[in-house]
């Protein structure tokens, strides 16, 4: 049995190669979960470069992309995921519906298309399928393992998902905002009890009194849902451009003051859900 989770992307909105954000990592959105015998991906941003090559080392032949939603910073690793352009490789993609559009499929192949992109999408070998899926939906992807979704507040909409697998339970809520005031009954119902919550956590306070309408939420915020939802970790996500590592170490401090399970999400650590509170690679500053 096996459920580990590893950060290859972190960061929200842009990448960012700058020494001072090596600590965290510079990457966009992107985690892989290797559970029940599956690989499953959550979103593609250009974290999924990296894991692209781990996959082709280590073998990997097939595996289950599990996107938030479709905007550039999530979906823009796609075209250089190398195992796409094997034949050998297969890979399902699944998106919630998306307006105008009749699948993840249509918006992927028009971002690969001129003036955009060189290399258009049928250039890929990969055995590739698209699915729709709906906020609420559930999805039974092996024995004993079950994703739900949810659905965030989110600009065009994104939805969060949640991985169950012998009795522990991985979320990942981002992007979102919350309503200042109200907690979000959508996202208190997915993480209810869970072991770790990945939680968009790009602002500070202060910063998203300047962005409301943006989509993205606060670390404080996530405390507040963790504690009304009984979950146990938090794990900031979707880190701001702007952080850079002391910025980062800074809230990743002040967040685990008031919420002895917070820490902030850095590339290349893995978790073992199957052994918490060991958490491998992560040291919370002091």
């Amino acid at each position: 049995m096996e459920f580990k989770v590893k950060f290859w992307g972190v960061r929200g909105t842009f990448p960012c190669a700058f020494a001072s954000h090596l600590t965290y990592g510079g990457n966009t959105s992107c985690i892989e979960v290797t559970v029940g015998g599956r690989t499953l991906v959550l979103d593609a941003g250009t974290g999924l470069r990296p894991m692209g090559k781990h996959f082709l080392r280590d073998n990997i032949r097939n595996a289950t992309l599990l996107l938030s939603h479709a905007h550039w910073d999530h979906i823009n690793g796609f075209p250089f995921f190398e195992p796409g352009y094997c034949p050998d490789f297969s890979l399902d993609i699944f998106a919630r519906d998306l307006s105008g559009c009749s699948c993840i499929g249509e918006v992927l192949t028009t971002c690969m298309e001129k003036p955009l992109f060189p290399v258009p999408l049928t250039t890929m070998r990969a055995k590739i399928g698209f699915q729709n899926l709906h906020a609420g939906d559930q999805l039974d992807l092996a024995p004993g393992l079950v994703v739900k979704t949810g659905e965030l507040n989110h600009p065009g909409g994104a939805v969060g998902y949640r991985i169950e697998y012998a009795g522990k339970s991985f979320c990942y809520v981002t992007d979102t905002e919350h309503v200042p005031g109200q907690l979000d009954q959508n996202i208190l119902r997915l993480i209810e009890g869970a072991d770790v919550v990945v939680y968009d956590t790009t602002y500070t306070e202060a910063e998203y009194a300047t962005r409301v309408g943006w989509g993205h939420s606060t670390w404080n915020e996530g405390v507040k849902l963790m504690e009304a939802a009984g979950a146990k970790r938090l794990c900031l996500f979707h880190h701001d451009p702007d952080h850079d590592d002391t910025a980062m170490a800074a809230i990743e401090r002040e967040a685990a003051q008031r919420f002895p399970g917070a820490f902030a999400a850095r590339e290349g650590v893995t978790l073992d859900m199957l052994n918490l509170p060991a958490v491998e690679g992560i040291v919370v500053a002091a």
